[in-house]
Order: structure tokens, then sequence, then C-alpha cells
């Protein structure tokens, strides 16, 4: 059997008060396969991903990457999309490639190169002179260059015009390793809904209300995962 891509156990975070953002949640990922994290605000999805690419400590529980404890030698087997731009807008988009070149082993620049010229993204361009929009695009394409085996993207297309959707999720349906596992968290699930094999709807606390394979439920319920969300968060902000 194949070692899971990712495995967390009865993992617990709070932040005030003592209650929890997120209480025993419980993953096994494997390889080759694309998750939606998806629920309301407030639900625990971003804290998650960074619970899993270490940039917070979890109260209680474990995360395995690849089979190993989450440590600083396993941040080598994931990439990381935050949610916000991070990169300093003095730089050009010629020196973050190398940057991440000679960050990254696995950072594969002709393979950003080629995307960025698919966007029409300048390298020259520096980053304080492009739209939020473009932004978000080059830090995608940087975070999919990679060749890792765990990609954490938060809200990758959120800023993203329309017109680029398409390119970008085709991207990355097309760009990861058949053994590597992809999880995206967003707001727009009718868009991301095409390329996804699985699905998790989180409730605010930190529960996963339900989940499963895309295809699958599509069919035993006879909708789209889109319309299976408004239903079931209309009815659990009653609960």
């Amino acid at each position: 059997m194949n070692t899971p891509v990712l495995t967390c156990t009865n993992l617990t975070k709070s932040y005030l008060a003592g209650r929890p953002v997120l209480k025993d949640m419980n993953i096994s990922l494997t390889g080759g396969k694309i998750v939606g994290l998806l629920g309301p605000n407030g639900c625990g999805k971003s804290t998650l991903l960074k619970l899993i690419a270490g940039i917070l400590v979890p109260d209680s529980g474990e995360i395995h990457i690849c089979g190993q404890p989450r440590s600083e030698a396993t941040n080598a087997l994931l990439s990381y999309l935050p949610e916000r731009t991070y990169f300093d807008g003095g730089m050009r988009v010629d020196e973050l490639l190398a940057f991440f070149s000679d960050f990254y082993t696995d950072f594969d620049a002709d393979c950003a190169r080629r995307m960025l010229d698919d966007l029409g993204i300048q390298t020259e361009s520096r980053l304080k002179s492009l739209s939020k929009g473009t932004k978000e695009k080059v830090q995608l394409v940087l975070v999919m260059s990679r060749r890792a085996k765990l990609f954490l993207l938060d809200e990758p297309i959120g800023g993203v015009d329309p017109a680029s959707r398409d390119y970008i999720l085709s991207t990355i349906i097309g760009n990861y390793s058949p053994d590597a596992a992809v999880i995206i968290t967003t707001h727009l699930i009718a868009d991301i809904e095409p390329i996804l094999d699985e699905f998790a709807f989180m409730d605010v606390g930190g529960r996963i209300a339900l989940a499963g394979n895309a295809d699958a439920v599509r069919q035993e319920q006879g909708k789209s995962l889109d319309e299976l969300f408004r239903e079931v968060y209309k009815c659990s902000r009653n609960v």
C-alpha cells in the first residue's frame, strides 16, 4: 500500500479563549488527487494549510508528510501558496525566478518562464507595477513550477480575471506529478469543481461536515458541488 502524501491525526488548534478553530481533525490524502477544501469564512481552512506548512504549531495532534513527521526536513516536500502575496514589491519577476531557483532544488525555471509567457507577464516587470490579479498569477506560477509532493493552494484564483482562470486551472492539472497531491481552498467552487477528484466541506469549529469523491457525490446527489455546498451551509447556519 502506498504511503499517504499527507496524514493529519487528531489535529487541534485554538486561538482565543480556548475556542478551537480545528478540533480532532483527521485527514489521509494519497498521491494523484486534487482535493477541494471548502467551507465558510472562519471554518479553519487557512489555519489547516498553515499547520501543514509549519507556519503554525498545533495545540495537539500529529501531521505526517510522505510518512515523515512534519518538520523542517519535510518543508522540501511541499509547496505552499498563501492567500496574500508576500513578495517584495520592488523585486522584478526575473529576480523571483532566480530566487526560487537558488532556494528550491526542485524548481523548474523553464516551466515557470513558459507559463509566465503564456499569461503575457513580462519577466522584467517589477511586482509593484503589476495588478493584484497579475501578482497572484506570478505567485501561483512560481509555486506550481516546483516538483513537490504536496501543493497547498489557499484561494489561488480569488483575484484572477475569469479569462485567465481556465488556463490556470488546466495548469494545476497538468503541472503536478502523478504521485503528488494538491489541496485547494476557495470560495469559487463552480470554477474549480471540474478539476477536483475529492472534496471536504468544513464547518466553523473545524470539523468535516461532508467529504468524498467529487464524481460519486454528484451522481448520488444529482447536483453539483456548488449546489450541494449552498444547500449544506444554508441549513448549517441554523444548527
